[in-house]
């Protein structure tokens, strides 16, 4: 009897991660015409909204490989729907990563100890579920009147429109630097691979403007982490 409930709660959440699968693909679909929606009303040209759908799905490569790892990593604790419904589609690696060890520990129990049964499961399939509930509701309620909000600073005047690029530009900067300088803390293996990163990707930026070679701007991200990554393997290694 708990043999077949076990089958047929793996199969009721692999279900669920295939339904969750299936909306995360119909809204990037979704997005991508908004998208050109919105490029074509601000004045850009067919190629140039090619050109940044190409340079969003190359730079979208880099950080997935990190989820790939954990992703690995955390399937033989929690099985491979639970993770693909979590690092795949809802969360991000190290957020789902810390989240499970916590549920583990609230219970009790450690990720893959002997200790880890049905309850302590439980408790970090709820741990990670309420943990993401923020996030959705919050893009849910605020998105659309953030974007009423926006457009009303910047119609007022161009003072205004200028103010609000800065803004924008100063928040990419504050949290990408926020996320570089939290690794860069940890010793000097880290420092080098960011400063590798970056220096490619000054490097990559300045020879796409020097030979006006769109395609290097566009895999300039994606090239800057693999370079970082090969180099911070032969450091730690």
């Amino acid at each position: 009897m708990e043999e077949a409930m076990r089958l047929a709660s793996g199969l009721l959440v692999w279900v669920i991660a295939l339904l969750i699968l299936a909306v995360v693909i119909f809204q990037a679909v979704k997005f991508i015409l908004l998208a050109k929606d919105a490029g074509k009303e601000i004045g850009m040209t067919k190629g140039e909204l090619n050109s940044a759908i190409k340079t969003g799905a190359i730079s979208a490569i880099g950080p997935s490989f990190a989820i790939v790892i954990v992703a690995l990593s955390l399937i033989p604790f929690l099985g491979e729907p639970l993770t693909l419904m979590r690092i795949g589609i809802i969360g991000s690696a190290p957020i789902e990563s810390v989240g499970a060890s916590l549920g583990a520990n609230a219970y009790g129990s450690e990720l893959g100890s002997t200790s880890f049964n049905t309850q302590a499961f439980t408790a970090v399939v709820w741990t990670l579920c309420l943990g993401g509930v923020g996030w959705l509701v919050f893009v849910a309620l605020a998105t659309k009147s953030m974007s009423k909000i926006e457009k009303k600073i910047i119609n007022k005047n161009e003072k205004n429109k200028k103010l609000m690029m800065i803004i924008a530009t100063a928040a990419m900067v504050a949290a990408f630097g926020n996320l570089a300088s939290a690794e860069m803390v940890k010793g000097f293996e880290y420092i080098v691979a960011v400063l590798t990163a970056s220096i490619t990707m000054l490097g990559l930026t300045a020879l796409a403007d020097k030979l006006k070679k769109n395609w290097i701007r566009e895999w300039s991200l994606g090239l800057s982490i693999l370079t970082s990554l090969v180099v911070g393997y032969f450091i730690f290694v």
